[in-house]
């Protein structure tokens, strides 16, 4: 007979990943300008991008309270809508509509993900507890802001979730529910215990989003992620235990079940590097490692017809690019729905050398009925750029560049034209701020009249009072009646 004495049963003490990150949101404070400055434009474009996405039905159907009716007393105010919810179906609609027609921020690295994903739990959970009377300003979004784009893009780094199959939208729960466990009022060992929660909460990590031949992809997965950590906090808050060794635990933990045995790699501290540091989609809602492929496609555009030509005289378009590009978004034949389309770099690269432009219009199943897309889409093929892909990764660059070489019919071959770094970086910062505004501005203009766009904009834009402000009298300014 053999004798087993079973596990023991003595808890151990908390993986280290969550204590850093609960002492991160606990102790941390956000001094740098920089970063409080980039997450108020942050916070206005994430809001602009959950008005627009209001303009389409398959988004605004989700929406809503669960029983059709229901107005939550000192609930969560919907930006754009006259809703009022409980924080956790809050946080699912405005997490949904930020994300919707994939134009809010991004972060690239090993992982890549959008960061704003994060402002559905953050400002759902301000929201509400300014409504029953907790001071909350601005200045609380946009601190919690910085930390929940540090905590998603510190993982992120040098962890790469989707070689995997896991889908990014898992580290927007854990940021999340970092970030309105305090807000909450939670210990620092209630953070520990929600954060570990959040690693192994029900929803599906796999990968869907990004999938070939899956189904459409889930542009409500952040929204969802969002709803999941506000619910963990507040189980947290009621007495729900943690799972100290989540992450370590030998042969049911994360690392072992789920990370192929590897350990959470980090390249620095947590600070404010990822605010400091977030790319803006400006000018094009498109998948992020295309948007310097679609503003090469609108030069190339602009020199055929210089020349008097047109898409028509392509005879073929090689794509250098990221080797992450290649991986996430060269993608051949049918395009079902928006979705696909706004993930498939020679739709992106195609539509602009057709028509000189790209829109959220642009992904439509009317726009993409014309013949010309699905012509010229395969004419177009991508091909690894070495220094392309070493420069993504380079901390002090974080480049994400494309060159587009065309060939014509008639043999000439154009100026192969490089687009290194896009509008929405910091190196050109100074040069998108403008047209980050501007790009509000049509956001905002498409759901209010002019005096009360003219409100929005003097408050948003005063620096020195906008941060004092309650957060509900922010999430007002939004509101329908």
């Amino acid at each position: 007979m053999s004798i087993h004495h079973g596990e023991s049963a003595i808890r151990p003490e908390p993986d280290k990943v969550l204590m850093d990150i609960a002492d991160y949101v606990h102790n941390y404070q956000v001094t740098s300008e920089l970063a409080l400055d980039t997450a108020r434009l942050c916070l206005i474009d994430t809001i602009g991008c959950g008005l627009e996405a209001l303009r389409f039905p398959e988004c605004t159907r989700l929406l809503g309270p669960v029983v059709e009716g229901t107005i939550v007393p000192n609930g969560t105010k919907v930006p754009g809508t006259n809703y009022q919810l409980d924080p956790i179906r809050g946080a699912f609609n405005i997490g949904t509509t930020i994300r919707w027609l994939d134009f809010n921020d991004c972060f690239l690295a090993a992982e890549w993900g959008h960061p704003s994903d994060n402002l559905g739990a953050i400002l759902a959970v301000a929201d509400h507890l300014a409504r029953q009377g907790q001071p909350l300003k601005v200045r609380d979004l946009l601190e919690s802001m910085v930390k929940a784009h540090e905590i998603q893009g510190g993982l992120a780094l040098l962890n790469s979730f989707n070689r995997v199959g896991l889908d990014h939208v898992v580290l927007v729960k854990v940021a999340s529910t970092a970030v309105v466990s305090k807000l909450l009022g939670l210990t620092h060992a209630q953070t520990v215990d929600a954060v570990s929660q959040a690693w192994v909460d029900g929803q599906s990590l796999r990968t869907y989003r990004h999938a070939p031949n899956t189904g459409p992809r889930k542009s409500w997965a952040a929204g969802d992620a969002c709803a999941r950590a506000v619910n963990l906090a507040l189980l947290v808050k009621k007495g729900e235990m943690g799972l100290p060794s989540v992450l370590t635990a030998k042969q049911w933990g994360f690392y072992d079940v789920l990370f192929k045995g590897k350990e959470f790699q980090f390249q620095m501290p947590y600070g404010s590097y990822i605010m400091e540091n977030v790319l803006f989609k400006i000018s094009y809602p498109a998948e992020f490692h295309a948007q310097t492929a679609v503003e090469a496609a609108l030069i190339v555009h602009d020199k055929l017809r210089a020349m008097g030509k047109n898409s028509d005289d392509i005879k073929s378009v090689r794509i250098r690019t990221q080797e992450a590009a290649i991986r996430i978004i060269d993608k051949q034949g049918p395009l079902d729905n928006f979705a696909d389309r706004d993930h498939a770099i020679n739709y992106m690269v195609a539509y602009p050398l057709i028509f000189g432009e790209l829109t959220s219009n642009s992904y439509t199943d009317e726009a993409a009925a014309d013949l010309r897309i699905d012509s010229l889409r395969a004419k177009i093929y991508c091909v690894e750029n070495e220094v392309f892909s070493m420069d993504y990764h380079d901390p002090a660059k974080r480049s994400i560049g494309n060159a587009l070489l065309v060939e014509l019919s008639d043999g000439t071959v154009l100026d192969e034209v490089v687009v290194e770094y896009p509008v929405g970086h910091r190196t050109r910062r100074e040069e998108g701020t403008p047209l980050l505004i501007e790009k509000f501005k049509r956001h905002v203009s498409r759901h209010f009249d002019e005096a009360h766009q003219k409100k929005i904009l003097e408050t948003v834009s005063d620096k020195e009072h906008f941060p004092n402000l309650p957060v509900d009298r922010f999430t007002d300014l939004f509101v329908k009646p």
